[in-house]
C-alpha cells in the first residue's frame, strides 16, 4: 500500500479490526463490502460512525477495514476502536473529542470462562440439603 494510508488496530471481545484510512471522499469498505451490506442492523452502522461524527471528520477519509472474530456487535466495537486510533494518528487535533467520548479506550470486558462442577460460568447446579 502507498505511504499515505494510516493503519490502526481495534479490539473488542474476541474481534480484531485492521483499519486503513486516507484522505478521500468518505467511502467505507468492511471486508470489501459497504457497511449497510455487511452489518444486518443499522445499530452497528451507527456505532462505527460515532468517532467520525465526534471528531467532525464526515466525508474526509476513505476507509478500508478488515475485521474477523466474534459477532457483529463485537466487530462493530472493534471497528469503532480502530477508526478512533487511526483518526488520532491522521489528525492529532481530534484526540480530545475522541477521548472525551471514550472511543480510544479499549473495552477490556471478556466472556467469563466456564468453571468445572458448574453448568455455566456462574450458574450452579441445584443444591439440596437432604
Amino acid at each position: 500500500m502507498p505511504d499515505n494510508w494510516v493503519f490502526a488496530t481495534g479490539r473488542r471481545k474476541t474481534s480484531v479490526a485492521r483499519v486503513m484510512i486516507k484522505k478521500g471522499n468518505g467511502s467505507t469498505l468492511i471486508n470489501d463490502r459497504p457497511p449497510d451490506e455487511y452489518f444486518p442492523s443499522k445499530n452497528q452502522v451507527t456505532v462505527i460512525n460515532q468517532p467520525i461524527a465526534a471528531s467532525a471528520n464526515e466525508g474526509k477519509y476513505d476507509m478500508k477495514i478488515t475485521v474477523k472474530g466474534g459477532g457483529y456487535n463485537g466487530q462493530a466495537g472493534a471497528i469503532r476502536h480502530g477508526i478512533s486510533r487511526a483518526l488520532v494518528e491522521a489528525d492529532p487535533d481530534a484526540k480530545d473529542a475522541l477521548s472525551k467520548g471514550g472511543y480510544l479506550t479499549r473495552d477490556a470486558r471478556m466472556v467469563e470462562r466456564k468453571k468445572s462442577g458448574q453448568p455455566k460460568a456462574r450458574k450452579k447446579f441445584q443444591f439440596s440439603k437432604r
